[in-house]
């Protein structure tokens, strides 16, 4: 197995790196697939070529071009089902769903639980199986999304509700972010000696040509100040830097959230 693939059961799980930095995953069992925000149809495309694979479901996180992007194409020669937030008005969906939803991928042995884990956007969604999950922009490794149309309250709740799942779960976050993101990290929660283990770990990756992905929700609670916001030393670095302590989690991660946007 290539050394940047992963398994969870039986499922292979294959990055297709896109763009500048955005992963597109592929989940492979046998000679069937599924494809995780297709924003470039033609990478997913060479990504199926390449590894002999007939494509037979994709899901959609949230309305963003380099997630969806690929869809319409992809589905103009397939009739697959498409799985995308029902709250969103995004071409091709065929099966839209919402909080609760289970998403049933029977010919990959597969089965999600839909999130809704808004915040990134007003009706962002993630995939959660057992012991895997894809959380779209909503959660990165060291990192949280921006504000595109959710709220920091939602935003909050929705990292506050992922970081509550099994700490052996896979995160295959969708965009390379993690070394920008850990440079963040290392001003805003500083003597953390596992972020700075975990940063020695990324770089070598990186610099090995492999993603950093996936990460785990325990690795994320540890590492991530965006889960650390009730954190006293985060909380101190947010006074020291507004000249306020924040009163609550909420309010730390406002604040913590419009400094990344800036940093």
């Amino acid at each position: 197995m290539n050394d940047q693939h992963s398994k969870i059961g039986s499922i292979e799980i294959i990055p297709l790196p896109a763009f500048r930095d955005n992963y597109l995953w592929l989940l492979r069992c046998g000679q069937l697939a599924a494809v995780v925000d297709p924003g470039d149809a033609a990478v997913v495309e060479d990504g199926l070529a390449a590894q002999g694979l007939d494509l037979c479901a994709i899901l959609l996180t949230h309305h963003h071009a380099d997630h969806v992007g690929g869809v319409t194409e992809l589905i103009a020669s397939r009739d697959i089902p498409v799985f995308g937030p029902a709250a969103a008005d995004i071409q091709g969906v065929n099966n839209p769903v919402a909080e609760g939803d289970e998403v049933s991928l029977d010919r990959l042995g597969i089965r999600f639980r839909v999130l809704e884990v808004p915040g990134h956007t007003a009706s962002h969604i993630a995939y959660l199986a057992p012991g895997l999950l894809f959380p779209g922009d909503t959660l990165f490794s060291a990192g949280c999304g921006r504000l595109l149309g959710g709220t920091a309250a939602q935003l909050h709740a929705s990292l506050r509700r992922l970081a509550d799942l099994p700490g052996d779960t896979a995160v295959y976050c969708t965009h390379e972010y993690t070394l920008a993101n850990l440079a963040f990290a290392r001003v805003a929660d500083p003597g953390n000696p596992e972020r700075d283990e975990w940063l020695v770990e990324c770089e070598a990756r990186r610099d090995a040509g492999r993603p950093t992905l996936p990460t785990t929700i325990a690795r994320e609670r540890r590492v991530n100040p965006f889960l650390r916001t009730g954190e006293p030393a985060v909380m101190g670095v947010i006074a020291d830097r507004t000249g306020v302590r924040p009163r609550d989690s909420l309010e730390c991660f406002a604040a913590l959230r419009a400094w990344k946007d800036v940093f």
